[in-house]
């Protein structure tokens, strides 16, 4: 069977989804203390009052299987300052597949679903955080990694990487990228 794939809009999620998503993504990255309700929270909260661009609002791409998520990629907008004037990017954020149905390219379709807003000129870049071993996954689909030097103002140590994954990437890697700093006036993500 076909997995089916769809776009949530986060403003308008609902519950139940939420609980799905979190169940999925503290399946890939269980953290102490956090819980399946919780997490859901957090996402029904997130973006309910986005009020930027229509076309650039944030969502979720995703793979059911029954009544459960088994693949999510999230694209949200966020304004970073560069050298050259603030843009908006699409950052990429929780791409994960459950480990048991790996292999069925179920992340790259959903990666290339959030790409496609890069590539109909609905953001001018996506950045988003990766490790080592998924840098090749994203260079694959189009994506380099960013050297610039990236911090966050509105930070408790504005000067300090705000990334946890070692390597931060751009798509599409063709395209061109500010020099300098990049302040993401914010936490990662």
């Amino acid at each position: 069977m076909e997995p089916a794939y769809e776009t949530l809009d986060q403003r308008t999620i609902t519950e139940a989804d939420a609980r799905r998503i979190a169940t999925l993504l503290l399946t890939i990255w269980p953290k102490p203390g956090r819980t399946v309700e919780g997490r859901a929270q957090t996402i029904l909260q997130q973006w309910k009052d986005y009020r930027g661009p229509e076309v650039q609002h944030p969502r979720s791409f995703l793979v059911r299987e029954g009544d459960r998520i088994i693949a999510h990629a999230q694209a949200d907008p966020r304004t970073i300052r560069t050298t050259a004037g603030d843009l908006t990017v699409l950052a990429l954020c929780r791409v994960c597949t459950l480990p048991e149905i790996r292999g069925l390219k179920l992340g790259r379709a959903l990666a290339e679903a959030a790409f496609a807003l890069v590539d109909q000129g609905v953001y001018p870049f996506s950045l988003f955080q990766t490790t080592e071993q998924v840098r090749p996954f994203y260079e694959k689909l189009g994506g380099t990694v960013v050297l610039n030097r990236c911090v966050n103002s509105l930070g408790e140590n504005p000067e300090a990487n705000p990334f946890w994954d070692p390597i931060l990437m751009r798509y599409p890697a063709t395209a061109n990228w500010p020099t300098g700093t990049i302040d993401i006036l914010g936490p990662g993500w």
